[in-house]
């Protein structure tokens, strides 16, 4: 389940999605996300899976790989199904003794499960196909007109960046720390919910006091390298913008002008 988590990983491949300026791809990613909570309708669902199909074809990602960020997550998708199918009121369409399930709580359940699943696979898109290093340059860059209002994007940028890193650093660590366990004996699939609570001890220690440490070691490294947040600091290679990622904006443009156009879009089948 750990080596399931792809969020924050890099996937180094040579694809028209890889070689955009990590700026286009954020602002995608954004509009991406945008248009899934302002989806009204099957149109709306369509092109958005369309505009997803394309993105995982052109990143060159194995899809096996893309989609092992949802094993994690099936267990929020299915209480969130199951919760919005039987709590939500309105048309009865089956009963199950006390339980029934109403045509809203059906078409929720389904708006929810797709928004879900699509958010994360466009996020894992992002991070698999940019380097934490490019991210960060792209928040940065593009986040620099809040420089006005006296926000540090520098240092949030860093931040975020610090934190992406660590992620495959601690899935790692996790991974050792189990095996390590297991090894002596330990079993974590074993007991009920709160046995399974306790057998985590074990694990969750050491992996804070890992953590702790390699945030020390970095403070550390940064301190020698006398960094500080005064100084304004040059980049060795300067994001400059292509005409691929020219091109990316205006389909972008099309694409959420699309999706407002399917809002006003009426269908006589249930609305999704």
């Amino acid at each position: 389940m750990i080596r399931d988590i792809t969020f924050g990983q890099y996937y180094k491949k040579d694809s028209v999605i890889h070689s955009l300026d990590p700026r286009v791809k954020l602002v995608a990613t954004l509009i991406f996300l945008i248009s899934l909570f302002i989806s009204t309708n099957i149109f709306a669902y369509i092109l958005a899976t369309f505009f997803l199909i394309i993105s995982i074809v052109l990143c060159k990602v194995p899809f096996q790989y893309i989609i092992r960020g949802l094993k994690s997550l099936l267990f929020l998708l299915l209480i969130s199904i199951v919760f919005n199918i039987f709590l939500t009121p309105g048309e009865k369409i089956l009963i199950f003794g006390p339980l029934s399930v109403t045509k809203e709580g059906l078409v929720i359940a389904i708006k929810m499960a797709i928004r879900l699943i699509y958010l994360v696979i466009g996020s894992s898109i992002l991070t698999l196909t940019t380097t934490p290093s490019k991210l960060t340059d792209g928040l940065e860059k593009g986040l620099s007109f809040l420089n006005v209002f006296k926000i540090p994007v520098a240092e949030i940028a860093l931040m975020m960046s610090i934190a992406l890193r660590f992620i495959p650093i601690l899935i790692e660590e996790v991974d050792k720390i189990m095996k390590a366990q297991i090894s002596r004996g330990a079993d974590f699939d074993k007991g009920n919910l709160i046995e399974k609570a306790k057998s985590l001890v074990p694990l969750l220690v050491p992996l804070f006091v890992s953590a702790f440490r390699r945030a020390n070691d970095l403070a550390y490294a940064m301190e020698s390298r006398c960094y500080s947040n005064n100084v304004k600091r040059t980049k060795l290679r300067p994001l400059t913008y292509k005409r691929i990622d020219y091109i990316t904006y205006i389909i972008l443009l099309v694409f959420i002008v699309l999706i407002f156009i399917t809002r006003y879009i009426k269908i006589d089948i249930i609305a999704l």
